[in-house]
């Protein structure tokens, strides 16, 4: 096997939220395979661009507020400034809002879905035109979740936006693979991030999880590296419209 086919030298990559946890790893292990990084923030990703610029490639730094369409052709325009071209977009960027389904307000709905798969949509739309015109194809990855799958509890506008995220994925590879473009997604686990701080010290919970992991222990920001570098690399050039679990075994239990 040619192991350069995982690098991804002289390409450059949109990831958008960034700033911390899973996406912050994954744009940092796109970087160790030689993409330059565009990331897409509403907050300053300082760790990020210092960690990108440390392995000697570029960092664009463009804030935004996703639930706002309106900005998505200035985003792909001033990524495009960084080299002349964009070829990597990781769709990472997403909230969620918890409550019983019987009391869910509209305004959390409506946001949820703006952000995790309204927002989603058009940025891979936006960059699979410019991959058209650019001529030289291209490599969308979404981020979606173990609730693509399953229903939760008490997430109803998560649970349906990231089902949407993995219907997309499909409905997106199926239309714009004849032109080179991968459209997958990954599905990350349970993940020791910031985001999942309040659950892993909750020990009950905590065990409870744990136990039901066939691995044994949470997933890492680490743990979407392999499988981000390769969804992005010429590796996965014959992968189309798949979701990929990384989730140290959930799905199989």
């Amino acid at each position: 096997m040619k192991f350069d086919l995982f690098e991804l030298a002289g390409q450059v990559a949109v990831v958008t939220g960034c700033n911390t946890g899973l996406g912050q790893a994954m744009a940092v292990a796109l970087a160790e395979a030689g993409a330059d990084i565009v990331g897409i923030n509403k907050s300053a990703p300082v760790d990020t661009c210092r960690a990108v610029e440390a392995l000697g490639r570029r960092f664009l730094d463009l804030r935004a507020d996703l639930a706002d369409i309106a900005v998505i052709p200035r985003l792909i325009a001033e990524a495009q400034t960084l080299t002349g071209h964009v070829d990597i977009l990781v769709n990472n960027a997403g909230i969620i809002r918890r409550e019983d389904a019987l009391h869910f307000r509209v305004s959390d709905w409506d946001e949820v879905m703006a952000v995790n798969l309204k927002a989603a949509f058009f940025l891979a739309q936006a960059l699979a035109r410019l991959c058209i015109e650019q001529g030289r194809g291209g490599k969308i990855i979404n981020v979606a979740s173990m609730l693509s799958f399953q229903g939760g509890i008490r997430v109803p506008s998560y649970t349906a936006s990231k089902s949407g995220v993995m219907g997309l994925t499909k409905a997106l590879a199926n239309e714009w693979a004849a032109h080179g473009i991968n459209v997958n997604a990954i599905a990350p686990g349970y993940m020791a991030t910031n985001n999942t701080a309040a659950l892993q010290a909750d020990e009950a919970r905590n065990a409870a999880i744990t136990a039901r992991i066939p691995a044994g222990r949470w997933g890492k920001p680490a743990d979407m590296a392999g499988p981000v570098v390769f969804l992005a690399s010429q590796s996965s050039n014959y992968v189309n419209g798949y979701t990929l679990a990384v989730d140290g075994g959930w799905l199989a239990r």
